[in-house]
Parts: structure tokens; C-alpha cells; sequence
């Protein structure tokens, strides 16, 4: 999710609110700012980016919360699609 993306003239306003009501959801379930998600992505894509060739625009993180088994309560979890464009060659061992 871009937060730049929210203001361009590029997307529909349907595309738009689409995404503003992602940033509402994922605030309300894991009671954290937008701002603190694009500081955790930019974070995620600096160390990825050491390792592999990623495509930022398809990346998308997410907060959520996920049911435990064992005792049914339910916890914070990060939830992470990151498009790979390739590896990157560090010294295969």
C-alpha cells in the first residue's frame, strides 16, 4: 500500500477509497497508525532488498489478527506479500 498513491491523479476514485478503507481496517484492527505501517514496509523492503530484487509496487503488508489453536484467543499478526523480481548473488555457500 502507497500512501503517496492516495493523493495521485492517476487512480479512479474508486481505487482510491478502496485504499483509504484498507489504511481505516488494518488501523482499527491492529491500533496502529498508517504512518507506522509505511515505516515497517520501507524497514522490510531495505533488509529484503540486501537478499533479493523485489517489486515494491506489488508488495503489500498488512496487520491483522489470527486465531490461535491451542487456546482460541486471537493476536496481532504481520502479513507479508512481496513480489520477488529475482535473488540476488551474495556468496552462495
Amino acid at each position: 500500500m502507497d500512501l503517496f498513491k492516495l493523493f495521485g491523479k492517476n487512480d479512479s476514485s474508486k481505487d482510491i477509497a478502496k485504499e483509504r478503507l484498507k489504511l481505516v481496517l488494518i488501523h482499527d484492527r491492529a491500533n496502529v497508525s498508517p504512518q507506522f505501517l509505511e515505516m515497517i514496509k520501507s524497514e522490510i523492503i531495505g533488509v529484503i532488498s540486501d537478499y533479493m530484487e523485489i517489486d515494491e509496487k506489488g508488495l503489500e503488508i498488512t496487520l491483522t489478527r489470527t486465531r490461535r489453536d491451542y487456546d482460541n484467543s486471537t493476536v496481532p499478526a504481520l502479513v507479508a506479500n512481496i513480489p520477488i523480481k529475482r535473488m540476488k548473488d551474495n556468496g552462495k555457500i
